[in-house]
């Protein structure tokens, strides 16, 4: 599932025409693009989908948002290692190598 996620807006800068930022998803560190939010400021929180911030969004119901994903495991489908997650699925342990 690709969820649209609540972050918060930690860096602001232009990148060849394109207003670009450094977003802050639970603790997850990601480049965003603002063109759909061109009055969004550093404090900020946004709702994120695949790489664009779509929406501001008030810091209470950020954080809800980004507690209940995380209770649901959603956070770590999203933002998570898939190599560590599909080994777990199978049984191994994490940098354990099957023969």
């Amino acid at each position: 599932m690709c969820l649209a996620v609540p972050g918060k807006v930690l860096e602001v800068w232009d990148s060849d025409g394109t207003r670009m930022a450094n977003v802050d998803f639970g603790g997850v560190l990601k480049d965003v693009c603002l063109e759909f939010v061109p009055d969004i400021a550093i404090g900020d929180y946004a709702i994120v989908h695949v790489g664009f911030a779509l929406q501001r969004l008030d810091e209470k119901s950020a954080r809800e948002t980004l507690a209940l994903f995380e209770r649901m495991g959603e956070m770590e489908m999203e933002f998570g290692d898939p190599w560590a997650r599909a080994a777990k699925e199978s049984g191994l342990h994490p940098g354990e190598v099957t023969p």
